[in-house]
């Protein structure tokens, strides 16, 4: 499945929250160097970057360095993942969350590496995001969007809480031009009724 960023926000890395909790079959953790060569192989791809807003296409090595690099950095409620696999440490995707400019929600991206979709991966990578923003940001409310054409990302964003708002236009660098998306939401309240229902069913 394809999954969704509007790509306006900065990958920095909120580096003094914990990371976040390991899920049944993935973990998010730090980008690193040695997985440059798997980000590139991953990342350079049209059906991806056309889900996106700023993920160039082709996407190059020097990319992936830039992306290990502010992943790297800290910044207020900004953080930036590896989606790894548990079992073997593969890296497999991005999911993050930032200030896409200040006073607005905090947005969450994510995308997933081609050979990995529709087994659920990225549900469980956006729960594991969702769940760290919350509990080691401040911000009250997240934000997220999905191309209209991308059910998949849609998907995901529903079985994580979101909420549909409206419809918008934004610029896709991999896309080539202006795209149609879905805007969603998700508050904090909101998240916080879900995880006590989650603990009590």
């Amino acid at each position: 499945m394809v999954v969704e960023s509007d790509g306006l926000l900065d990958e920095s890395c909120l580096g003094a929250a914990p990371e976040p909790q390991e899920a049944v079959r993935i973990r998010l953790d730090m980008p690193r160097t040695d997985d440059l060569a798997d980000i590139v192989f991953l990342a350079n791809n049209h059906k991806i970057a056309a889900n996106l807003a700023n993920m160039p296409h082709p996407f190059s090595l020097e990319n992936a360095k830039q992306l290990v690099a502010r992943a790297q950095a800290s910044r207020g409620n900004n953080a930036t993942f590896a989606i790894r696999l548990n079992v073997t440490g593969r890296f497999i995707g991005i999911a993050k969350y930032g200030e896409m400019e200040p006073g607005s929600p905090v947005h969450i991206g994510y995308w997933l590496g081609e050979p990995f979709w529709g087994q659920g991966l990225a549900t469980e990578a956006v729960h594991a995001l969702v769940d760290h923003a919350f509990s080691h940001g401040t911000m009250a409310e997240l934000s997220g969007a999905c191309r209209v054409t991308n059910p998949a990302s849609r998907r995901i964003l529903v079985k994580s809480g979101f909420q549909y708002r409206d419809q918008s236009m934004i610029r896709s660098l991999g896309a080539g031009g202006a795209v149609p998306i879905e805007r969603y939401s998700l508050e904090r309240a909101v998240w916080s009724s879900l995880k006590q229902w989650g603990r009590s069913a």
